[in-house]
């Protein structure tokens, strides 16, 4: 029988053959194939746990040989796959096909719940594998995959005894024992980030212009920065964007849910309360991060924060205070959509589709625009200007270039704070995702959903990638996808020259512009729809901008 278990690496991990050889000599156990600390103890959980549950334990020398051999393996995922091999090794399990397992072993035999179970289906699919052996605790996460796909069997198990009853089981009726899981409907599924939604739209006074790039980032999947002073409502305002994405679809909250799978994010992690996540992810990670946890990577490398936050938004809230470093090797994931990690004994890609959300205050001290009072109108700021022009060079013009939104914003004055209510979420999330069925069907003409071939027109060597959103259309396809009225071309045109724009920010407009039509329902950009983008993107190089919202 062959037995194949799985070890998270990178975005899709290893699928790994459990061999097993039991020769005459001093009996003891041998683990070859770059085991590290967990899987090395493995040997003492097994053998403890053949006892407790009431099989004898080979008394002879047994190697387990984990291929492939040149890859590190960690965690205690693979406790189950190693007892099961050792059991058909022996003779006390019957022989069969190829069969994926994972699970953790305990010393009574009880078998416990471990991340990434989704991933390892999904990889143990792509290798043709049809059997599954999983922890009871981890089988509606399973089952995602295994209502899609014909022919796949999950059996959940709660012990060793289950499991190998699960094999007995199989030898005589050519299949796992069947039990009756529902699938999850993905219809609560939550952010998956770990900022939810907080609030409605209409909760918040005033800031309507906020609120509007807001919008249009949630329709368009740009990237937005918003800067002013505390008090101002950036963060408040951010967090609410959850209500107003539009909801994921099939093939997208698949991946989603497998990336948070790998990382251990559910509760369980991923038991009666697992859902499918069908909301786009949310992360909020704080400014003292290292890189490995923004970017990815750590010894066994695991996707970070940009990663988590893949086909959803990445907030930087206080993003001056992030190391600049860290700011900058963002750069090449937001024009990528992947990054590449790599080590000495591979290199790894993982996804990074996603919208950055930056929120700053315009000075190291965070007044700097506030007025000091009605009659005098001094300035309460107590930067220089070189403190000042040092806070924000933590931004680069590089990755400035690549936020085309950007919003200003003040305190709301005492009559928007008691004026009347703006516009619920639940309305703004109806155009949004109006918005973004027009982009799909607009996209899928393009971009065949079936073939992965680059449409007529579209040059370049690098690897394509499908666009799902009106941030992410090509350069080449701008004319096909960005028709423009007589006084939009020429309105864009005025614009390019007198702020003097770069080629980015002159596609990065016309995208937003893009978007600002969808949300209208037009088919071509009119003059209105760049005036607007335009006004989105004309500041924030500078932090003396907030003294024109003064």
């Amino acid at each position: 029988m062959e037995i194949f278990s799985y070890a998270p690496f990178g975005a899709s991990g290893i699928v790994i053959r459990v061999e097993v050889d039991i020769r005459r000599g001093i009996p003891g156990i041998d683990i070859s194939g770059l085991a590290e600390g967990a899987v090395r103890e493995a040997r003492e959980r097994v053998r403890v746990g053949f006892r407790n549950s009431g099989c004898q334990f080979p008394l002879d020398r047994v190697l387990i040989n984990l291929a492939p051999a040149g890859l590190r393996k960690d965690g205690a995922a693979l406790d189950l796959p190693i007892a099961l091999a050792v059991m058909s090794a022996t003779g006390l399990a019957p022989q069969g096909g190829a069969l994926m397992v994972v699970g953790e072993l305990e010393l009574s035999g009880n078998v416990r719940a471990v991340r990434g179970v989704l991933a390892a289906v999904a990889a143990g699919i792509g290798e043709g594998i049809g059997d599954f052996i999983v922890p009871r605790e981890n089988a509606r996460e399973a089952m995602i995959l295994a209502k899609e796909k014909s022919g796949i069997r999950v059996a959940p198990v709660s012990t060793l005894r289950e499991a190998l009853h699960a094999l007995v089981v199989r030898a005589e009726t050519g299949a796992l024992p069947a039990e009756k899981f529902s699938a999850p409907a993905g219809e609560s599924g939550e952010s998956g980030g770990n900022i939810p939604a907080v609030g409605d739209f209409s909760e918040v006074r005033g800031q309507e212009r906020y609120k509007r790039a807001l919008e249009i980032a949630a329709a368009g999947g740009h990237n937005l920065l918003v800067f002013g002073p505390p008090g101002a409502g950036k963060t408040m305002l951010a967090r609410r964007m959850s209500s107003i994405m539009a909801p994921l679809n099939v093939d997208e909250a698949v991946e989603v849910t497998r990336l948070c799978s790998l990382a251990g994010l559910f509760d369980g992690p991923g038991g009666e309360d697992f859902d499918l996540i069908t909301r786009p992810p949310f992360r909020s990670p704080h400014h003292s991060a290292s890189a490995e946890g923004i970017l990815g990577g750590g010894r066994t490398v695991r996707p970070g924060e940009i990663s988590l936050a893949h086909l959803g938004v990445l907030f930087l809230d206080e993003a001056p205070e992030f190391r600049s470093h860290i700011l900058q090797a963002l750069r090449e994931p937001l024009e990528d959509q992947v990054i590449t990690i790599s080590r000495a004994e591979a290199s790894v890609r993982l996804p990074a589709a996603f919208q950055l959300i930056l929120a700053a205050n315009p000075c190291p001290c965070g007044r700097l625009g506030m007025r000091g009072t009605e009659a005098d109108g001094t300035l309460n700021c107590f930067c220089s200007p070189e403190e000042v022009n040092r806070y924000w060079r933590r931004f680069g013009s590089a990755l400035l270039d690549r936020i085309e939104l950007r919003v200003p914003v003040l305190p709301p004055r005492l009559g928007e704070m008691t004026g009347p209510k703006g516009e619920s979420s639940a309305a703004i999330a109806r155009r949004v995702k109006g918005a973004v069925e027009i982009q799909r069907l607009r996209l899928d003409k393009l971009f065949p959903p079936s073939g992965g071939e680059k449409p007529q027109g579209l040059s370049g060597a690098a690897p394509f990638e499908r666009p799902r959103r009106n941030a992410r259309i090509p350069a080449d396809l701008m004319e096909r996808c960005c028709p423009l009225s007589e006084r939009g071309e020429q309105a864009l045109k005025t614009a390019v020259a007198k702020l003097a724009l770069s080629g980015r920010a002159y596609h990065g407009i016309l995208r937003v512009a893009r978007t600002i039509a969808d949300l209208e329902g037009q088919d071509s950009i009119g003059m209105d729809h760049i005036l607007e983008a335009v006004e989105h993107r004309r500041r924030g190089d500078d932090p003396y901008d907030i003294l024109a919202e003064a």
